[in-house]
C-alpha cells in the first residue's frame, strides 16, 4: 500500500541527526510511497534539501504539513512535549524512544493511540539488538573523547591528560559494563594509553573482552564491595550499563561518587535509559557538564548527535530495511511478519505492550502477542 511517510526536523538540543538521508527516502519513493521531509531536516548531517527533492521527496517549510499528512512519522529521537499536539491519534512512530526513563511520553503514546515502534528494542533471535548498535558504538567511543576533554583544567577537571607520558602515570578509567557500549569505550582508552579496567558480570563477556583485548585491560566480575574500591581510585568511570528496554540500574551511589579525587570524571551513557550513577541526570550538548560531589558529571542524553553525519549514515543504514516493511505493511502488518520488530513494539492500539517499561513506570500493559491478535 502507498503510505506518507514524515520526516520531521530534530529539534533536541543540538541534535543533527536525520532519521532519512536522500538514499533512503529514493528507496522508499521506489516503493511507491510519498516521503515528506522537513527543510533543512538533513542539513547538519551534510545533506541539503537538493539532495531530498532529487531523490523524490517532497520539502516542507515547517513541521505541520509533515505531521498533518504523514500516517507514519519517522524520527531519531524521542518526542519532546513541544511535539506532543502535533501527533494525530492512530499515527505510526519509528524511532528511539527510551520510555522507561519517560512516564510523561509513554502516557502520552498510549493516550494518543499512537503505534510506536522503538528502535532500542527491536531485537534478534540470538538477543542483538540492530538498531541500537551502531548508535552504542559511537556513544561508548565518544565517552572515553568526552572524558579525556573532561580531565583537563579548562572542563573543570583534575589537570590530567588520559595517557599521561613518560615517567607521569596515566589516569585510571573503570568502565561498568562491558557491552557494546562498554567494549568500544575500552577500545579508545587503551588506544590512548589509559589504564583500564572493564567491570560486567558475564563470564562469557569477560573471557570474549579477555580475548580482543589481549591483557591490556583488567576484567572483574563486581560485587558492591570492589564497584566500590575501584570507582574510589579512578580518574573516569564510565556508566555503561544496559538492561534490555528497561530502566538502568543505579550501580553507583552518591558515596562511591564522593569517594573519588576532586576533578575526576564520570560518564553515564546510561542516562537515556534513566543512568547508572546516582548523582547523574540529563545535560544537553549545550550545557554537557555540571559538578557534583566535586567530579565532573557529562551525562548528555543523545551523546551521538554531536558527530551528525557519522551517526545519521550509520543509523539509517540499519534502520532503512525495516523502514521499509512498516511503510510497506503498516506497523501491524510488519510486526507480525518480523518478530524483531515485534519485540520492538512499544505502544499498540491504545495499550503499553512493554512489560519492562510497564514495570519502570507502575502501569498495566497488555502482551503485544494478544494485542496482534
Amino acid at each position: 500500500m502507498s503510505r506518507v511517510i514524515g520526516v520531521p526536523r530534530e529539534i533536541k538540543d543540538l541534535e543533527g541527526r536525520v532519521s532519512v538521508q536522500p538514499d533512503g527516502a529514493a528507496e522508499l519513493v521506489h516503493h511507491g510511497h510519498e516521503v515528506l521531509v522537513e527543510r533543512g531536516a538533513g542539513r547538519n548531517a551534510g545533506f541539503s534539501d537538493g539532495e531530498y527533492e532529487g531523490a523524490g521527496a517532497r520539502m516542507t517549510d515547517g513541521p505541520d504539513e509533515v505531521f498533518e499528512r504523514a500516517g507514519l512519522i519517522v524520527k531519531v529521537k524521542e518526542p519532546v512535549p513541544s511535539e506532543y499536539d502535533r501527533f494525530r491519534e492512530g499515527q505510526e512512530l519509528f524511532t528511539y524512544l527510551h520510555l522507561a526513563a519517560d512516564k510523561g511520553l509513554t502516557e502520552f503514546l498510549v493516550e494518543r493511540r499512537i503505534d510506536a515502534i522503538a528502535y532500542e528494542t527491536v531485537e534478534m533471535p540470538d538477543g542483538s539488538l540492530p538498531l541500537l548498535t551502531p548508535m552504542s558504538e559511537v556513544a561508548g567511543r565518544m565517552a572515553t573523547q568526552a572524558a579525556a576533554h573532561c580531565l583537563e583544567s579548562p572542563s573543570g577537571g583534575a589537570g590530567l591528560l588520559l595517557g599521561g607520558v613518560p615517567g607521569t602515570p596515566a589516569a585510571k578509567v573503570t568502565i561498568i559494563g562491558g557491552g557494546i557500549v562498554g567494549t568500544e569505550a575500552a577500545k579508545i582508552a587503551v588506544g590512548m594509553r589509559a589504564i583500564v579496567r572493564v567491570l560486567d558480570i558475564n563470564p562469557k563477556r569477560l573471557a570474549y573482552l579477555s580475548d580482543i583485548f589481549e591483557g591490556r585491560v583488567d576484567l572483574v566480575i563486581p560485587n558492591r564491595a570492589r564497584t566500590a574500591s575501584y570507582v574510589a581510585e579512578s580518574d573516569v568511570v564510565v556508566g555503561a550499563v544496559l538492561v534490555h528496554g528497561a530502566k538502568a540500574p543505579k550501580l553507583v551511589s552518591r558515596e562511591m561518587v564522593a569517594s573519588m579525587r576532586d576533578g575526576s570524571v564520570v560518564v553515564d551513557v546510561a542516562i537515556d535509559q534513566g543512568g547508572c550513577i546516582e548523582t547523574s541526570r540529563p545535560t544537553t550538548h549545550s550545557e554537557p557538564t555540571y559538578v557534583e560531589e566535586g567530579v565532573v558529571h557529562y551525562c548528555v542524553a543523545n551523546i551521538p548527535g554531536a558527530v551528525a553525519r557519522t551517526s545519521t549514515l550509520a543509523l539509517t543504514s540499519v534502520t532503512l530495511p525495516y523502514l521499509l516493511k512498516i511503510a510497506d505493511r503498516g506497523v501491524e502488518g510488519a510486526a507480525r511478519s518480523d518478530e524483531a520488530l515485534a519485540k520492538g513494539l512499544s505502544t499498540l492500539r491504545g495499550s503499553l505492550v512493554s512489560e519492562p517499561v510497564a514495570e519502570a513506570h507502575g502501569l498495566p500493559h497488555e502482551d503485544y502477542r494478544k494485542v496482534l491478535g
